[in-house]
């Protein structure tokens, strides 16, 4: 069985920001676009989908009126050629949910949940496209089969438009008050 066989035609062309936006969002499911090129992201596991809700969920309780965390939603980090991007999690200004997809400007920060098969690109390639794209706030998550998951977090340096590192934290998620989300210094 050969790749054309399997994936779309439409998988193996490079595609306008206009196309994108036009197709169902069936179809964007499970997708990135990255310079105008489909790419096809694998499917998360179970726990990993896990960590992602109860980390939006925690952050969306802990941000004020102001601010939305949500899962599953398009980062549109540059228009020609199209790169959208899917972060496991997103905080975002809270007048913006209907923008679709989100634009860098209104997104506060971006926090992907490291899996197998996406180490590279949550590790080096997103961090820079992210930076780029100015957004001010990126945290990595990484998921060790034992123990508690350990983020990463990274600062914006505006002038250069790269990420300085922040803090190493052990993540443990509480639903106590006063904040559903505490981080704990290792």
């Amino acid at each position: 069985m050969t790749a054309e066989m399997v994936a779309p035609a439409w998988m193996h062309s490079q595609i306008n920001a206009e196309q994108y936006d036009s197709w169902p969002e069936e179809q964007c499911d499970g997708i990135e676009i990255v310079d105008g090129m489909v790419v096809a992201s694998p499917s998360a596991s179970k726990r990993h989908n896990r960590l992602a809700r109860l980390l939006a969920n925690a952050l969306d309780a802990a941000a004020g009126p102001d601010w939305n965390a949500d899962t599953d939603c398009d980062v549109r980090l540059q228009d020609v050629p199209p790169t959208d991007r899917r972060p496991d999690v997103i905080v975002y200004r809270a007048e913006t949910p209907d923008l679709t997809p989100t634009r860098p400007e209104h997104v506060l920060l971006v926090v992907e949940v490291v899996s197998p098969g996406s180490e590279t690109t949550d590790r080096i390639v997103k961090v820079d496209q992210y930076a780029k794209a100015g957004i001010p706030f990126y945290w990595r998550i990484e998921q060790p089969t034992t123990g508690v998951p350990i983020a990463y977090t990274y600062v914006l340096d505006p002038a250069t438009k790269t990420y300085r590192d922040g803090e190493m934290f052990t993540d443990v998620i509480k639903t106590a008050a006063p904040f559903p989300v505490t981080l704990m210094r290792r």
